[in-house]
């Protein structure tokens, strides 16, 4: 995980010196260990999946969870997406329900939030590896100050972006975004503990006036079905 090849051609430029460092350096040899005594999620090949779906120069929105889904087969490396054929999780479910109360776009029959990271949002977690069946079992170890770096290189592109911090957790990360240049969408999070506070919050139209003052091409959130 230390090579430089294992991050997208598009953030080696932002992100490669981090690999560098002595804390990535322990990292990588935590998660290995880990690795070798159980499974960690997800594989190490989708680790970078969320940065390999959206590249650098064509975020337009960042979406920051908190760590990967720990079931078997069910993250795949974008913050709050299940693979094709998962059922969906109590989170994204009330997502969906949101968007469908605020859009009308229909309720899909799966989790797979590709087409978004395809149009420009990216979906960060601020851990980026969990041991098999143990919530936040990597938190602490070194990944935060990477998607830290991840968080301040959008900030820091010419190009404004739209910064979505669900939640008490995403929303420390704000001294991180100047909110002069960017919108930042806040609110409470998704999950069954706050979904109260979280419906009828209008998060996506929120999120698309300002991509489209933003000059850019609004999303389009709708999850064509699988089934």
């Amino acid at each position: 995980m230390t090579d430089t090849d294992m991050l997208p051609e598009s953030w080696r430029g932002v992100l490669g010196d981090e690999l560098q460092k002595p804390y990535f350096q322990q990292l990588t040899e935590f998660v290995e260990k880990e690795r070798a005594n159980g499974p960690v999620y997800p594989p190490r090949e989708e680790v970078f999946a969320a940065l390999d779906a959206t590249p650098y120069d064509r975020v337009k929105v960042l979406v920051l969870g908190q760590d990967p889904y720990h079931g078997e087969g069910q993250g795949h490396g974008l913050c709050f997406s299940v693979r094709p054929g998962v059922k969906v999780p109590p989170s994204l479910r009330n997502i969906y329900k949101e968007m469908n109360a605020e859009l009308g776009t229909p309720i899909p029959d799966n989790g797979y939030l590709m087409p978004w990271a395809e149009q420009g949002v990216l979906l960060l977690n601020a851990v980026l590896t969990v041991r098999a069946g143990e919530a936040n079992s990597h938190k602490g170890k070194g990944w935060e100050t990477f998607t830290d770096a991840v968080i301040r290189a959008v900030a820091s592109r010419p190009d404004p972006a739209v910064f979505v911090l669900w939640g008490n957790y995403a929303q420390k990360k704000l001294p991180l975004i100047d909110e002069e240049r960017h919108v930042v969408v806040k609110g409470a999070h998704p999950s069954p503990l706050s979904a109260k506070k979280f419906f009828g919050s209008r998060p996506f139209t929120q999120i698309n006036e300002a991509v489209a003052a933003q000059g850019h091409r609004p999303i389009d959130w709708t999850v064509p079905n699988l089934g």
